[in-house]
Protein backbone atom coordinates (compact mmCIF):
# COMPACT_ATOMS: atom_id res chain seq x y z
CA UNK A 1 0.00 0.00 0.00
CA UNK A 2 1.45 3.40 -0.71
CA UNK A 3 2.20 5.56 1.42
CA UNK A 4 3.59 9.47 1.60
CA UNK A 5 6.22 9.62 4.70
CA UNK A 6 7.65 13.22 5.26
CA UNK A 7 10.26 14.03 7.33
CA UNK A 8 12.92 16.85 8.04
CA UNK A 9 10.60 19.02 10.52
CA UNK A 10 12.49 20.04 13.59
CA UNK A 11 13.42 23.32 15.70
CA UNK A 12 14.87 25.77 14.06
CA UNK A 13 15.91 29.64 14.53
CA UNK A 14 14.35 32.43 12.86
CA UNK A 15 16.11 33.24 9.56
CA UNK A 16 17.59 29.67 9.69
CA UNK A 17 16.30 26.97 7.02
CA UNK A 18 14.86 23.63 6.93
CA UNK A 19 14.23 21.21 3.96
CA UNK A 20 11.21 18.59 4.43
CA UNK A 21 11.45 15.77 2.10
CA UNK A 22 8.34 13.72 1.31
CA UNK A 23 8.72 9.96 -0.10
CA UNK A 24 6.12 7.43 -1.30
CA UNK A 25 6.75 4.28 0.33
CA UNK A 26 6.11 1.42 -2.46
CA UNK A 27 6.50 1.04 -5.92
CA UNK A 28 3.86 2.84 -7.82
CA UNK A 29 2.58 3.73 -11.36
CA UNK A 30 2.66 7.46 -11.77
CA UNK A 31 1.90 10.68 -9.51
CA UNK A 32 0.86 13.87 -10.89
CA UNK A 33 0.33 16.99 -9.19
CA UNK A 34 2.55 17.20 -5.38
CA UNK A 35 1.84 19.59 -3.25
CA UNK A 36 2.79 20.79 0.50
CA UNK A 37 -0.14 22.04 3.17
CA UNK A 38 0.30 23.44 6.58
CA UNK A 39 -1.61 23.76 9.73
CA UNK A 40 -0.62 26.67 11.53
CA UNK A 41 -1.79 26.81 15.55
CA UNK A 42 -5.70 27.89 15.57
CA UNK A 43 -5.23 28.09 11.57
CA UNK A 44 -7.29 26.34 8.56
CA UNK A 45 -5.05 24.17 6.35
CA UNK A 46 -3.26 25.89 3.67
CA UNK A 47 -2.07 25.33 0.60
CA UNK A 48 1.71 26.60 0.32
CA UNK A 49 3.33 24.96 -3.02
CA UNK A 50 2.57 23.18 -5.80
CA UNK A 51 4.70 21.24 -8.39
CA UNK A 52 3.06 19.70 -11.37
CA UNK A 53 4.28 16.87 -13.19
CA UNK A 54 5.93 19.15 -15.96
CA UNK A 55 7.57 20.63 -13.00
CA UNK A 56 5.58 24.13 -12.70
CA UNK A 57 5.59 25.29 -9.45
CA UNK A 58 3.08 27.36 -7.69
CA UNK A 59 3.41 29.24 -4.18
CA UNK A 60 1.34 30.83 -1.67
CA UNK A 61 2.11 34.39 -1.64
CA UNK A 62 3.41 33.98 1.79
CA UNK A 63 6.74 32.08 1.28
CA UNK A 64 7.04 32.78 -2.29
CA UNK A 65 11.03 34.07 -2.83
CA UNK A 66 11.85 31.81 0.67
CA UNK A 67 9.96 28.36 -0.32
CA UNK A 68 10.97 26.04 -2.95
CA UNK A 69 9.46 23.11 -3.95
CA UNK A 70 10.62 20.18 -6.14
CA UNK A 71 10.50 16.50 -7.46
CA UNK A 72 12.93 14.02 -7.88
CA UNK A 73 10.74 11.12 -9.81
CA UNK A 74 12.91 8.83 -9.73
CA UNK A 75 12.84 8.71 -5.84
CA UNK A 76 8.76 9.14 -6.09
CA UNK A 77 9.72 11.79 -3.53
CA UNK A 78 9.12 16.32 -3.26
CA UNK A 79 11.41 18.34 -1.21
CA UNK A 80 10.39 21.51 0.33
CA UNK A 81 13.31 23.57 1.06
CA UNK A 82 12.82 26.69 3.27
CA UNK A 83 14.50 29.48 3.99
CA UNK A 84 14.33 32.70 5.97
CA UNK A 85 12.23 30.70 8.05
CA UNK A 86 9.95 33.26 10.43
CA UNK A 87 7.68 32.12 13.73
CA UNK A 88 5.07 32.63 11.18
CA UNK A 89 6.08 29.75 9.41
CA UNK A 90 5.44 27.21 12.67
CA UNK A 91 3.15 24.72 11.50
CA UNK A 92 2.59 20.80 10.72
CA UNK A 93 3.78 20.67 7.22
CA UNK A 94 1.74 17.51 5.00
CA UNK A 95 2.63 16.53 1.21
CA UNK A 96 -0.20 15.59 -0.73
CA UNK A 97 -0.01 13.92 -4.05
CA UNK A 98 -2.12 12.56 -7.00
CA UNK A 99 -0.77 8.78 -7.71
CA UNK A 100 -1.60 6.47 -9.44
CA UNK A 101 -1.05 3.16 -8.24
CA UNK A 102 -0.91 0.89 -11.41
CA UNK A 103 -1.38 1.49 -15.01
CA UNK A 104 -5.06 -0.07 -14.74
CA UNK A 105 -5.96 2.08 -11.43
CA UNK A 106 -7.46 5.01 -10.99
CA UNK A 107 -5.34 7.83 -9.82
CA UNK A 108 -6.28 9.15 -5.87
CA UNK A 109 -5.56 11.62 -3.75
CA UNK A 110 -2.77 10.62 -1.11
CA UNK A 111 -1.40 12.49 2.45
CA UNK A 112 1.22 12.21 4.36
CA UNK A 113 1.07 11.99 8.30
CA UNK A 114 2.61 15.54 8.62
CA UNK A 115 5.76 17.00 10.25
CA UNK A 116 5.87 19.72 13.01
CA UNK A 117 8.15 22.55 12.39
CA UNK A 118 8.80 25.18 14.99
CA UNK A 119 10.72 28.16 14.22
CA UNK A 120 11.68 30.36 17.08
CA UNK A 121 12.69 34.08 17.28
Amino acid sequence: QVQLVESGGGLVQAGGPLRLPCAASAPLFSINAMRWYRRAPGKERALVAIVTSGDRTNYADSVKGRFTVSRDNAKNTVYLQMNSLSPEDTAVYYCNALIQVRSDSATFRYWGQGTQVTVSS
